[in-house]
């Protein structure tokens, strides 16, 4: 498949057929990785940094809206290696009702 270099303001741009977009799984706004190997122009999909990932499953989630939220489970206190010494949860000296209580105040 051909396609041609175009220029972009001071950049030269490519266009990628539709079909190419959708089998390699591109959006416009995706980042892309490029590297030149043995004279050829290789672009692989950027990595999604863990902050990109979370920001994107909270939008995700907003755009569900709270209809859609999963039923929160309260497993009791944790026990053996769950245990985090400085965590009162942990202690079993507050409850999930706590903690929720106190971030629905926070806002």
């Amino acid at each position: 498949m051909k396609v041609y270099a175009a220029k972009w303001g001071n950049s030269t741009g490519m266009r990628f057929p539709k079909a190419i977009t959708e089998q390699l799984g591109i959006a416009p706004g995706d980042a892309l990785e490029l590297a030149v190997e043995d004279g050829q122009i290789r672009l692989t999909p950027a990595r999604r940094s863990s902050r990109q990932l979370l920001q994107e499953l909270v939008a995700e989630a907003r755009r569900l809206g709270p209809g859609n939220e999963s039923e929160m489970l309260d497993w009791g206190p944790d026990r053996g290696s769950e245990i985090i010494e400085e965590d009162a949860y942990s202690r079993g000296e507050i409850t999930l009702d706590d903690l929720l209580s106190k971030r629905a105040r926070r806002g």
